[in-house]
């Protein structure tokens, strides 16, 4: 990357520029359900294919543009990343909950709602709600999909793996909000580092696993999720054969 990327996208473009195969971002599940056990890793190129797709989505089907609140009712994984740099494509305002579950301008309604859950599908009243299945193979929901809601898992790969935004935001509008404050477009990715580090984190909060995934991609670095909890042996071991050199 030659230059410092200004945009999320433009973020993603200098990887994809810099080192298309080179993985980006690692997730293994220790969490109990069907998601246990998975390793998913993603490549520049392949982050940004799933980017390109739910941007598209967005943009074509949900009328998501600058000024729209997009929000994130997702774990940290790497499905929630790639709907953060969807969301930041089409210029909308992100919005993600803390751990503590503290909700971007509490009350309000979002334009549309990302989210795993399908009791807080049917019982939102965002205009536009989209059902994520975390399951890597899902090709379609394993819970009810609520009337007139996305199957993300099933809808998603129709969409094009390029993008063209209809509408660039202005710097100054929100990029990401949450319920300890917003980012404009213009303070978003952080000014590049230097080396390429492979970050461990563990956390449960999206804000810091969205902060971190943009540091670290700033930094041509790429980053390692483990959900849930495993032994100590199991994840050193698994530490040491990612190549990881830093842990947050």
């Amino acid at each position: 990357m030659s230059s410092p990327p200004t945009t999320p996208s433009a973020l993603l473009t200098a990887l994809v520029a810099s080192d298309p195969g080179r993985p980006r971002i690692t997730v293994y599940d220790d969490t109990d359900g069907p998601t246990r056990g998975e390793r998913i890793e993603l490549s520049a190129r392949v982050l940004a294919n799933w980017v390109a797709k739910a941007a598209n989505l967005l943009q074509e089907d949900l009328d998501a543009a600058p000024g729209t609140v997009v929000r994130l009712d997702l774990p940290p994984h790497w499905r929630t990343l790639y709907w953060a740099f969807a969301g930041w494509s089409v210029g909308a305002c992100v919005e993600v909950p803390t751990d503590a579950g503290d909700a971007p301008a509490a009350g309000s309604t979002p334009d549309v709602l990302v989210t795993d859950d399908s009791a807080t599908a049917a019982d939102s009243d965002a205009e536009h709600v989209v059902l994520v299945t975390l399951a890597g193979l899902a090709r379609a929901a394993t819970e009810p999909v609520p009337s007139g809601a996305v199957d993300e898992a099933r809808d998603l790969a129709t969409h094009g793996d390029l993008f063209d935004p209809w509408e660039d935001p202005a710097p100054d509008e929100d990029a990401l909000r949450s319920g300890t404050g917003s980012t404009a477009y213009a303070d978003l990715v952080p000014a590049r580092g230097v080396g390429a580090p492979r970050v461990h984190t563990s956390t449960v909060d999206p804000v810091v696993f969205l902060g971190l995934a943009l540091r670290t991609l700033a930094d041509d670095g790429s980053v390692v999720l483990t959900r849930g909890t495993t032994d100590d042996e199991t994840l050193e071991a698994r530490l040491a054969a990612e190549g990881v050199t830093t842990r947050s």
